[in-house]
């Protein structure tokens, strides 16, 4: 059994549904001390996070994942328990297999061995772990970040593990993703008898052509890098759940996936703008979860590119689709930021899974990487 794939089986078996970490970065500082890597410890609340660092000297590479898993949902769905790792059909089953452990194990090993093989490298390696990224992340990398800041420490290139790979392992790359913006509208009307709407005011009536107008509205473009931005209702609720009253409020949740052409100001300006022209009395919540952000160029993705082709004998796709990832907490420290994973059909899903060879793919990219960055 390879190491990777040992390690992997290790992490699987811990049950690290987000936020807990259920010992997984012990595992890892424990393997990566005895090569010189300093163990750090940056907790919050009930978030674990892990700071491993070999060398003091620029420039500093690292590799960035989450130990925590999402739900496993329904048991019985799975064709073998979520954490127990269970090899079939050359894919190992489990929990976290690609989202993500199974980069962890890839880049944990691939560090391993170029530590080893070039152990006077250049500049410094890094490996930052949270175990709350498939929650609301705000313990985790986003308050390390904030350390390593006042600190001085500057991430020069950043590798997320995160699952990118879409029909084969290195076959697409994220550079950037695009902006996460979430709102929570409460439109106010009058409750009252639908026999009687001349006494009561219908939030639900007042607010549709308001509706109407934010799902029709060319937020912009996009550009070369970024598809157009993209306003989506999620949650809609009122009434009583009776047949005849007429609500007193009605609740909305949107989301607006944004891209470089526009900023967290200019789209909640655009939106009250449409909400105060149709006139009605309302409440206007809103959470960034993130901004986008973009690496277009840089020796970062030119060291990715070389490696995937050297390893894998293709030119591989630089994309920004997909949802958010905590990338977005390191971009705007001047990094340069990819992504870089597993396969993704099967995150988040009953019997998600890895293939074998996938995984020892992966781990000779990481490599590679590494090599073309930072050995003399």
């Amino acid at each position: 059994m390879s190491e990777t794939l040992s390690l992997l089986e290790a992490l699987i078996r811990r049950e690290s549904v987000t936020p807990n970490d259920a010992g997984c970065q012990d595992l890892l500082a424990e393997r990566l001390i005895k090569l010189g890597f300093t163990d750090e410890r940056l907790n919050f609340a009930d978030t674990q996070n892990l700071w491993l660092r070999k060398g003091q000297q620029a420039p500093l590479f690292v590799f960035l994942g989450h130990t925590d898993v999402v739900p496993t949902g329904p048991l019985a769905a799975w064709d073998s328990p979520p954490f127990e790792p269970t090899i079939r059909d050359g894919k190992l089953y489990g929990r976290g297999a690609a989202d993500m452990k199974g980069g962890i194990a890839a880049f944990i090993t691939a560090a391993e061995r170029f530590v080893v093989e070039y152990p006077e490298h250049k500049g410094s390696i890094a490996i930052m772990m949270t175990s709350d990224e498939e929650g609301i992340a705000t313990h985790g990398v986003v308050k390390v970040v904030d350390v390593l800041e006042q600190r001085g420490e500057k991430i020069d290139w950043c590798l997320v593990g995160e699952p990118s790979s879409d029909q084969k392992i290195g076959d697409v790359i994220r550079v950037g993703r695009r902006g996460s913006l979430c709102a929570k509208l409460t439109v106010l009307g009058i409750q009252g008898h639908v026999a009687y709407p001349e006494l009561a005011e219908n939030p639900i009536h007042t607010f549709a052509p308001a509706l109407k107008e934010l799902t029709e509205e060319v937020w912009d473009h996009g550009n070369q890098f970024f598809p157009p931005t993209r306003l989506q209702v999620s949650n809609i609720n009122g009434g009583t759940g009776a047949e005849n009253i007429i609500p007193g409020q009605v609740e909305v949740q949107f989301n607006l996936r944004f891209c470089t052409e526009l900023d967290e100001a200019t789209i909640k300006a655009r939106t009250q703008a449409i909400l105060d022209k149709h006139g009605f009395k309302y409440d206007l919540q809103w959470r960034l979860s993130g901004n986008p952000f973009l690496t277009s160029q840089g020796a970062l993705i030119d060291a990715t590119h070389e490696a995937i082709e050297s390893v894998c004998g293709f030119q591989t796709l630089d994309d920004t689709g997909g949802g958010t990832s905590d990338g977005r907490f390191i971009a705007p420290t001047g990094a340069q930021v990819i992504e870089l994973g597993p396969l993704n059909a099967s995150i988040h899903k009953v019997n998600e899974h890895i293939g074998l060879d996938e995984l020892e793919v992966l781990s000779r990219i990481y490599q590679q990487i590494l090599v073309n960055l930072l050995a003399y």
